[in-house]
């Protein structure tokens, strides 16, 4: 059975503050999988970064798929996650954080893994089937936060570094707990809560994964549906999708439209066509 085709393309957004500084986003290409994770931006000073810790959880999980590559997913990053956090003294609830999206292949099978929102798309004769993680999206948002105050035309700037830090310190409560959502941190656990699904490598035709600088443009901008962003993608490569995001993005300066919590999020896009 010939290897997968893999196609990445990548590309650093601003931070709170509108300035240029590197990605937060990390991706890992191995000859049977694909890992991809998506650091959460430190809104504070001192604080470790989520590209940081990105990029630690990866290569930890690329280890661990190299030496077990048949250990179930979510094993392999309970482990990941243990072993950084044992390293670097890391604390439950205080510590960095990144999304996790996974794809697996063998000869019979094509497994993945997402914990939180970092989708992975798997493409068959059916059509697309998406394994998303939803649950920070659907948390309910007393008052609108500052996404209420974009919609309204306050802009981005100090106000709304204030507004997203309120926002941050309010959500930050219901990470890793029931009732809230779940993401990679210090605690082993919420490895047990990350979505799973598998399919017969016989019935895959192509997969994607992506950061949510990616997946905002079918989710929220409505850009293009999954098909369609696989279509531009093998037709002008997958770096025509980012940019097909950037200037929506760019058209919607203020956030007004599309409010956000940065005018440029990170971007990564990973195609395997099998």
């Amino acid at each position: 059975m010939a290897a997968p085709c893999i196609e990445i393309a990548e590309s650093a957004g601003v931070g709170i503050d509108g300035q240029h500084r590197p990605t937060e986003d990390r991706v890992i290409p191995l000859p049977h999988a694909v890992i991809v994770a998506d650091g959460a931006t430190a809104l504070r000073d001192g604080q470790l970064s989520g590209g940081w810790y990105a990029d630690r959880l990866c290569t930890a999980l690329a280890r661990r798929l190299a030496d077990q590559p048949f250990a179930d997913l979510r094993t392999v990053l309970a482990d990941a996650i243990a072993a950084i956090a044992a390293e670097h003294g890391l604390v439950p609830g205080s510590a960095p954080s990144s999304t996790v999206a996974m794809l697996r292949w063998s000869t019979g099978t094509v497994d993945a893994l997402v914990l939180a929102d970092s989708p992975v798309v798997v493409f068959t004769g059916d059509g697309p089937d998406v394994l998303a993680d939803d649950r920070l999206a659907a948390l309910p948002r007393p008052g609108g936060g500052y996404r209420k105050r974009l919609r309204d035309g306050g802009g981005y700037g100090p106000d709304h570094a204030a507004a997203l830090r309120a926002s941050a310190d309010s959500f930050g409560r219901l990470r890793n707990v029931d009732g809230g959502f779940w993401v990679a941190e210090a605690d082993p656990t919420a490895a047990d809560r990350a979505r799973t699904a598998s399919w017969p490598r016989a019935e895959v035709t192509a997969a994607l994964l992506a950061t949510d600088g990616v997946s905002c443009g079918v989710d929220d901008y409505g850009l293009f549906d999954w098909p369609d962003l696989l279509a531009r993608a093998t037709t002008d490569g997958p770096a025509a999708v980012l940019d097909a995001v950037r200037a929506a993005e760019s058209a919607d300066p203020d956030g007004v439209r599309w409010p956000r919590a940065k005018r440029h999020d990170d971007q990564t896009l990973a195609v395997v066509r099998f």
